[in-house]
């Protein structure tokens, strides 16, 4: 059996939001229905993502943020987040099939094809999983930047997206290095929540403040935090907070700057492993085992600190 992980992106060319990468594996599965996500209605998606979820050998997905986008550019945040979401397929694979013509992983596994969203299933489900995965962040965001319509136009450059900004300025997910909105490079930004001067704070000070700051950016989409620094003498947990009946275990991955690479690149699958088992305890401990559990993570940088990328982990 040929083994194939499909890659296709969604948010390209979007003015606000996350750019999302999906990888998946079918593995040999067959799931009907499966074809380019925008030739889908928003109900067939769901229900496609949730059958893709549940059958697929392995999915990954990728995130690169607004600000990171504007600092290494479109092309480069395609190969980033290409290569997040491929870091999460743990099996073995024969092939890599790429929607389009741009290499954006370097390995001769790849094999580029135009309109594989159409044609390959696998590529079909990565489609369809990375645009629901970036809906459902827009429809959050919505509630974040109320007069924006985010859940309509999901960040892209529409007309009632265009009038929104001249009438409420740009957001901090706006992708400020696109043409239409380079004119607002220069505006002010909106003060930070935190204030007081930063003059020599301890490791711990500043581990406390960039959880706190990941704290505020959850509650800004709706979370609930249930609590943080959870450890026991086995495992820790930064934060743990609920959305609803998911329960969302967030490792927070603070760095001053980024020359050794970003907080996300310390997220190793020997990581991931840990954070499993982190939060599998404690869903044993706390009688949660019903509840849908989410692995994340929250990549923080700048003094004070900031949420740059926040991602879910498959």
């Amino acid at each position: 059996m040929k083994m194939i992980v499909g890659i296709d992106e969604v948010g390209r060319g979007a003015w606000a939001g996350p750019l999302v990468v999906g990888a998946v594996l079918l593995g040999g599965e067959t799931i009907d229905g499966l074809t380019d996500s925008k030739l889908l209605s928003k109900k067939e998606r769901v229900r496609l993502d949730a059958e893709i979820r549940q059958r697929a050998q392995a999915i990954g997905l990728g995130w690169v943020g607004a600000r990171q986008i504007d600092q290494i550019g479109l092309s480069e945040a395609l190969k980033l987040a290409s290569r997040r979401a491929l870091a999460h397929i743990h099996h073995d694979y024969k092939e890599i099939i790429i929607d389009g013509t741009i290499r954006l992983i370097d390995s001769p596994k790849v094999t580029l094809m135009k309109k594989a969203d159409l044609l390959v299933p696998s590529v079909s489900a990565a489609s369809i999983v990375a645009k629901v995965a970036r809906d459902n962040y827009m429809k959050h965001v919505d509630n974040v930047f109320p007069g924006y319509a985010f859940n309509a136009h999901v960040g892209y450059g529409t007309a009632v997206h265009r009038q929104s900004i001249d009438t409420n300025g740009v957001t901090p997910i706006h992708r400020l290095s696109f043409a239409p909105l380079k004119k607002y490079q220069t505006a002010p930004e909106a003060p930070h929540a935190d204030t007081r001067l930063w003059s020599h704070p301890t490791t711990k000070e500043i581990g406390d403040e960039a959880e706190t700051a990941v704290c505020r950016y959850l509650e800004q989409l709706g979370h609930e935090i249930v609590v943080r620094n959870w450890k026991t003498k086995f495992c820790e947990i930064d934060i743990v907070s609920r959305r609803g009946s998911t329960l969302c275990f967030t490792e927070v991955k603070y760095r001053k700057n980024t020359e050794r690479g970003d907080g996300l690149a310390a997220v190793t699958s020997k990581k991931k492993q840990q954070m499993t088992f982190a939060a599998e305890l404690y869903t044993a401990w706390h009688n949660t085992r019903n509840d849908e559990l989410r692995l994340c993570v929250a990549n923080v940088s700048e003094t004070p600190p900031r949420v740059i990328d926040f991602l879910e982990l498959v």
